[in-house]
């Protein structure tokens, strides 16, 4: 089962939007195939999640896309540039945060921040002020508290906001994201979340997710790309990707004491009908589609069964 639209990945994004625009990318490592045709694009403003189960190609293709790697074939644009050719101007765009990072221990928080964002000076323009102001930086990743204090001496969460600092400090026009919130409690999750809102909405920042926290990618991102198998599995909202697999949602309602069920292609018409037949009798109404996890393994599952 592909769900990639008619067209292909990322053609509904207009040419001129393109902050990534990837086609029939491909890797080889000598005689395995580990990308086979990849294709998609991200828009500015756009929070895209890369999910898929181990093995299946994320990690080369974030690679590739930061310009680390060198792919087998195919074309990669990164904001207007090919990856395996970007500068350093075209490096001081892009922020990277990554799943861990434990160098500079003896640094303190404020001097360490201050250090990294006087490389991103140079690369400033009439639109885009590099770098961000520590103190700016600080209250908005949640360390105003901790800025005097040495890296070594954070607790995890704190360790991990400050790694987040350190992917924004340049005001990035495009930021890599690897299992951003791990190691986050609940409280600071749901601020993280906030930032991204804010970076997205305010600074129209571009951001590429992947994570293994299929609640976090439904919450946060635009799109959900989906690899398996070196190739794209599903494209697509979280919903569109929940409608395609299971088609019909699942509505629940109470009407003079009794409990209903009924499942229907299209839910909205449905409950419509339903108040107009019964208005203010319908209590407790409930619609239900899968959600991105149900979505995801059967997609896995279908893929692993050989299913396409």
């Amino acid at each position: 089962m592909t769900l990639t639209g008619e067209l292909g990945a990322g053609t509904d994004v207009p040419a001129g939007e393109r902050v990534i625009d990837v086609h029939d990318l491909q890797m080889r490592y000598g005689t395995k195939d580990v990308l086979r045709g990849v294709s998609f694009a991200a828009r500015r403003g756009e929070v895209v999640a890369l999910l898929g189960p181990n093995g299946a190609g994320k990690t080369t293709t974030i690679e590739i896309l930061e310009g680390f790697r060198m792919r087998s074939a195919g074309e990669v644009r990164v904001l207007d540039t090919d990856p395996a050719t970007g500068g350093e101007h075209w490096r001081a765009r892009i922020g990277v945060v990554l799943q861990s990072w434990r160098d500079h221990g003896k640094w303190r928080v404020r001097e360490l921040l201050g250090h990294l964002g006087r490389y991103y000076a140079p690369y400033a323009t009439a639109t885009i002020s590099r770098p961000w102001p520590v103190d700016d930086l600080l209250a908005t990743v949640g360390l105003t508290e901790h800025a005097d204090q040495r890296v070594m001496r954070l607790s995890g969460g704190q360790r991990r906001r400050l790694d987040v600092a350190i992917g924004i400090v340049g005001r990035p026009e495009l930021l890599f994201l690897d299992e951003p919130t791990v190691g986050f409690d609940p409280a600071a999750r749901r601020e993280f979340h906030d930032l991204v809102h804010r970076l997205t909405d305010v600074d129209d920042t571009t951001i590429l997710l992947t994570t293994h926290d299929l609640d976090e990618a439904e919450k946060l991102a635009d799109r959900i790309v989906i690899l398996g198998g070196g190739r794209i599995i599903a494209d697509g909202s979280a919903d569109e990707l929940s409608r395609r697999v299971a088609g019909e949602a699942e509505i629940r309602w109470t009407r003079d004491g009794q409990r209903f069920v009924h499942s229907a292609a299209d839910a909205t018409r449905f409950v419509r009908e339903l108040f107009r037949q019964y208005g203010d009798d319908i209590d407790d109404l409930e619609v239900r589609r899968n959600s991105l996890e149900d979505t995801y393994m059967k997609l896995v599952r279908d893929l692993e069964g050989g299913a396409r």
